[in-house]
């Protein structure tokens, strides 16, 4: 080619194709008749192939000229698009976000939130991934992580929604019937070791051993166990607080604390599906902050 082709020949292509002649092409382009002709010649010489047949009935593309067509409406696609886009007037996002979380969070916290966001947003596909180990965005095993973590990864971005709380519980019917004395006889139930990157984990090696009658890897399978009375423990005030079997026996520990992060890698921050869903999470867990850092519950013992 003498010539790279330009956006102007694919749209006269475009043109000629649908009206199936040079009077109809030159009506939609705003051009005169012998305009479309001449650029139209041009074009298949630059080419050095026919684009369309001339016939009686009007022109008929080649196969060349399919080609040509086809690049044309895709790209006339994808400028309609952009159009929308920057006038305010594009679809609403669409696709799906593959998101990490514990289950604590999806339980007590984010369910809820997640059907706000599907009500508002119902082109996107929600794919939860319950784990506690941190998946690795940039091998994109997800799309976002909410996790509590005090240290979020250098290559990912995102928001701190608030630090949450721990606080010591037990069942509310033991601690009424066993008064003061209750955290001193009771047995106690933790997280795993495999967990103990977290410092209440690490403290219960404090505790004597056969005191300790319950572990569990799960954050929520412990909340559980304190529910049924195995044993005092530590939990997330967002959970001890809203369970109405369990009291709260001491105040939050400040050294228990992790950082609540609605993070993301960089390369997608900006793609439409992935901004309004973390600008929607972050603005539906504000309220929720009093919750998450403990101010919502009160000591109960005593």
């Amino acid at each position: 080619m003498s010539k790279p082709l330009a956006w102007d020949d694919l749209r006269l292509v475009k043109a000629v194709a649908e009206a199936k002649g040079m009077a109809g092409a030159a009506a939609a382009l705003q051009v005169d008749h012998s305009t479309i002709f001449r650029r139209l010649g041009a074009l298949e010489r630059a080419l050095g192939t026919p684009l369309f047949e001339r016939r009686r009935g009007g022109y008929d593309l080649t196969p060349a000229g399919e080609e040509v067509l086809a690049a044309a409406e895709r790209i006339d696609s994808e400028v309609h698009r952009l159009e929308r886009r920057l006038t305010g007037k594009e679809i609403a996002p669409a696709g799906e976000i593959r998101v990490a979380t514990a289950d604590s969070l999806l339980m007590h916290l984010l369910t809820p939130l997640f059907y706000r966001f599907r009500a508002t947003c119902p082109a996107i596909r929600l794919d939860v991934v319950i784990g506690n180990s941190a998946l690795n965005l940039s091998r994109r095993d997800a799309d976002i992580a909410i996790r509590a973590t005090d240290t979020p990864p250098e290559t990912l971005v995102g928001r701190r929604i608030g630090s949450i709380a721990w606080a010591l519980y037990g069942r509310g019917q033991d601690r009424q019937a066993r008064g003061e004395a209750f955290i001193d006889t009771a047995d106690w139930v933790a997280l795993s070791q495999d967990m103990a990157s977290l410092k209440v984990v690490r403290d219960t090696r404090q505790l004597q051993p056969e005191r300790l009658v319950y572990r569990a890897n799960s954050v929520l399978a412990l909340a559980e166990a304190v529910e049924a009375g195995i044993g005092i423990g530590h939990l997330p005030c967002f959970i001890g607080d809203v369970r109405p079997g369990l009291a709260r026996l001491s105040d939050p520990v400040r050294d228990y604390a992790a950082e609540l992060w609605l993070l993301t890698h960089q390369d997608i921050r900006h793609a439409p599906r992935i901004r309004v869903f973390m600008d929607f999470i972050a603005a539906e867990l504000v309220p929720l902050r009093p919750l998450i850092e403990g101010m919502s519950g009160q000591f109960q013992i005593g």
